[in-house]
């Protein structure tokens, strides 16, 4: 933050600089005309900032839920591709396997998916993960089926944990620090301008400017509503988590 301080003060104490200096040399004439080359200039560039702040408020999230969409789904594949390899071990670890990650997916989809639309996720769901790998990787296994399968069962809960842990990156992420806040600020400084600049519209000539302001709010609160990956419009949702709960019951009944 104080960075950023510095910068604007930078910038604008540069913009002093040379008014005092074009001053002092008197070469140039006063420009108080809204329509001006000094109001058109900050006009554009004002319009311009304020498209490039916006655009990256949008865009950041938007790749970011997007992100999180695909990684819920490699997340859930794994759940089911570990599922579908338990049946290759010995004795009753096919339906303790099977069951565990039944459990694990419905406690994703029932009692942590609220937690995340807060950025926040349940140390409970990284522990039974922990916990199913242990218990596979102490079973006690013969012959080269049931190690290749304990195998694949413990590559699976691998890729699962791993995706587990990015879900856990896509829940806390926001937009970099101060973005909201340079978008509020250019957008109203888009709206404000033309006051500032000297013009005075009234009537009709108001339209333009209250209709530009609404959807400048718009966009603001938009770029706001869409910052985390799990809330507001964009918000990811546990339909690939649903799916899979679906495909336990279809592969293994009632196991």
């Amino acid at each position: 933050m104080v960075a950023y301080l510095l910068s604007i003060l930078a910038a604008v104490g540069a913009v002093a600089l040379t008014a005092l200096v074009f001053r002092k040399v008197k070469r140039a004439g006063e420009d108080r005309d809204p329509n001006g080359p000094s109001a058109a200039h900050a006009g554009a560039m004002l319009s311009a900032m304020f498209l490039l702040v916006f655009a990256i408020a949008i865009i950041v999230p938007w790749t970011t839920a997007d992100a999180a969409r695909l990684n819920t789904h490699a997340e859930s594949q794994a759940a089911v591709d570990a599922y579908w390899a338990a049946s290759g071990l010995p004795d009753a670890a096919p339906q303790d396997v099977r069951r565990a990650l039944r459990d694990y997916v419905t406690f994703v989809v029932r009692d942590e998916w609220p937690l995340m639309g807060e950025g926040r996720m349940d140390p409970v769901g990284a522990a039974r993960i922990d916990e199913l790998r242990g218990r596979v990787t102490n079973l006690p296994v013969t012959g080269d089926q049931q190690k290749e399968a304990r195998t694949s069962v413990l590559g699976y809960l691998s890729t699962l944990s791993a995706a587990r842990a990015q879900r856990t990156a896509d829940a806390a992420a926001t937009p970099p620090q101060g973005l909201l806040v340079l978008t509020i600020l250019t957008g109203a400084l888009v709206v404000v301008f033309p006051f500032l600049a000297g013009a005075r519209p009234k009537g009709l000539a108001m339209l333009p400017l209250v209709a530009t302001a609404g959807l400048l709010g718009f966009g603001t609160y938009l770029s706001w509503d869409i910052s985390h990956a799990f809330a507001g419009p964009l918000a990811v949702g546990p339909q690939a988590f649903q799916g899979a709960l679906q495909e336990f019951a279809r592969i293994g009944g009632g196991l």
